[in-house]
């Protein structure tokens, strides 16, 4: 990223993936230099893993504990910071394909919405579980993109679903098992 810049974009595979990333708060770099291009990566492996297909993009934002708190509890009426939310900008259903909007050029990419990261809560949950603070990253941002396309965690099966996607993209990132 450029050093002068709020944001950047990573292209996915064969530019079907667009990640728009914006560093709300410098002290990820402080704590995790690479924070920038791991996020983008995690982003990216879950779209190509969970959404093959149409061209994708998505909002990543690297953000503080106090913006997640107030996102929180202005949307989910909870009063404290919690270390990744999702906002997608459609409604889907596990294994739906997100579409295109009436109108939208050919061969667009399709946003899917934002998924924003609290940095002090994925470092101290992070130095909780004694795993690299790298690793927590990805898992939250994989976390996060899967909700983007209609995954949850509500009910059990749900969760078991979800958990297992999210290992095998994290896997394929040469990330080890989180739920263990």
């Amino acid at each position: 990223m450029n050093p002068d810049s709020a944001s950047s974009t990573a292209a996915g595979q064969a530019g079907r993936i667009a990640v728009d990333l914006a560093l709300e708060d410098p002290a990820w770099l402080d704590d995790l230099p690479d924070a920038e291009a791991l996020a983008e990566r995690a982003a990216t492996a879950a779209l190509d893993w969970a959404c093959p297909g149409p061209a994708l993009s998505l909002a990543l934002v690297l953000s503080d504990d106090a913006r997640l708190r107030e996102l929180n509890r202005d949307w989910r009426g909870m009063d404290k910071p919690t270390n990744v939310l999702s906002f997608p900008s459609q409604t889907l259903t596990p294994d739906q394909t997100p579409r295109a909007e009436p109108g939208m050029p050919a061969g667009m990419a399709i946003e899917l919405g934002d998924v924003i990261v609290a940095r002090g809560t994925m470092v101290h949950e992070a130095r909780d579980a004694g795993r690299p603070l790298g690793h927590h990253l990805c898992h939250l941002v994989v976390h996060g993109t899967l909700h983007l396309l209609g995954y949850d965690h509500e009910q059990d099966d749900d969760a078991e679903t979800m958990e297992a996607m999210e290992r095998d993209i994290l896997a394929g990132l040469g990330i080890p098992d989180p739920y263990t």
